[in-house]
């Protein structure tokens, strides 16, 4: 059963002539158990999107369904107000109360509801205790850590059995170590207690690591959408393969294309690649993971010869930096597991991961 459906959703900032239009006619369902992940760069609408299902922002047009309730139909002119929509929000600031401590910042949605006593202690003790704050209750926000505090912000959400949770950047404001640890915190948790989540992020790490379903918007359409693996090995557009991982990018001709498999001319080379999408044609867009580069000191096929730039040690490899100088201007990047001596290489580039777009 579908937790949350939009169905064709329009959305403008400002009016008439002057109207910035944000969503673009967006459809999208969320099935229980569910954690779909809105991914994008800065202005494509995922925000907007995730704050006009909460109520925060106006759509033109198109509906919202939670559950088997409409909160908003364009038509009709129907639009439930944010506090009868009964979503669990965490922002990305987690807006915690800096005067009420982490049992009150939980309990405050319930007291809204007029919940009895004894029921709210019950529920924010429970919900404290899966989230492994059962000790802080407390304790102000100001004592807590930046993870201890979008723990709280969860909780807070979590509190009065939401049947959709929303998360709008929810990690942004840790470390980079805290953040990983969050992550993998935030995933368990969501299967550990069966939630539906829309969890709104710019990073494709985090959507790849979270969720079961990534939709990736652009400009106030959705791009593509897919389980996390599709999407970042069997992008449909260069966009999504731009967007989903670290490329290298390759000026080359077609010289022939016999169906997905296709002839070009990289550096005075002929080599082999795969052609994806739908529209190509002469003028050609060539990528490559950087994961995927092969680095040999020996004649390979499918390759072609670079001499070394740089390396860089990022911990677990090192990225090396390969640069053809004069002539035609052509740089690759690959990862090794140990620094590489001065020299020239062989790059191997595998055909089938070698995309033209």
């Amino acid at each position: 059963m579908s937790e949350l459906t939009v169905n064709n959703l329009y959305l403008d900032y400002g009016s008439g002539a002057s109207a910035n239009p944000i969503l673009k006619g967006v459809s999208m369902e969320l099935q229980r158990g569910e954690v779909v992940a809105l991914l994008g760069p800065s202005g494509s609408g995922k925000t907007t999107l995730l704050r006009a299902v909460a109520g925060l922002e106006s759509p033109k047009a198109g509906t919202i369904r939670i559950g088997d309730r409409v909160v908003y139909e364009g038509e009709r002119g129907l639009e439930l107000p944010a506090e009868e929509r009964n979503l669990g929000l965490v922002f990305q600031s987690y807006a915690l109360w800096p005067h009420k401590t982490v049992f009150d910042n939980v309990a405050y949605g319930l007291k809204l509801r007029k919940m009895s006593g004894s029921e709210i202690s019950e529920r924010v003790k429970k919900v404290l205790l899966q989230l492994g704050l059962g000790h802080l209750a407390d304790r102000f926000p100001h004592q807590l850590s930046g993870g201890q505090q979008q723990r709280v912000a969860i909780a807070r959400a979590l509190v009065y059995n939401p049947p959709v949770i929303l998360l709008d950047e929810p990690l942004s404001n840790l470390d980079a170590k805290l953040r990983e640890e969050a992550r993998a915190f935030l995933r368990e948790l969501i299967v550990r207690l069966g939630l539906s989540a829309l969890m709104v992020t710019h990073d494709q790490s985090e959507a790849m690591a979270i969720s079961d379903r990534i939709l990736l918007l652009n400009n106030g359409k959705i791009e593509q959408q897919g389980v996390p693996q599709a999407m970042y090995e069997a992008p449909d557009t260069l966009f999504t393969a731009e967007f989903m991982g670290s490329n290298n990018r390759l000026p080359g001709q077609v010289l022939r294309r016999d169906g997905q498999r296709v002839t070009l001319q990289v550096n005075g080379t002929t080599m082999y690649g795969t052609a994806r999408g739908s529209n190509l044609n002469t003028d050609i867009t060539t990528i490559i993971r950087l994961e995927q580069v092969r680095v040999s000191d020996t004649e390979t096929a499918n390759a072609i010869r670079l001499p070394l730039s740089t390396c860089m040690y990022l911990g677990d490899r090192w990225e090396c930096l390969f640069h053809s100088g004069a002539g035609a201007d052509i740089s690759l990047r690959a990862y090794t597991p140990f620094r590489l001596q001065p020299g020239e290489y062989w790059l191997h580039l595998p055909e089938e991961k070698l995309w033209v777009f």
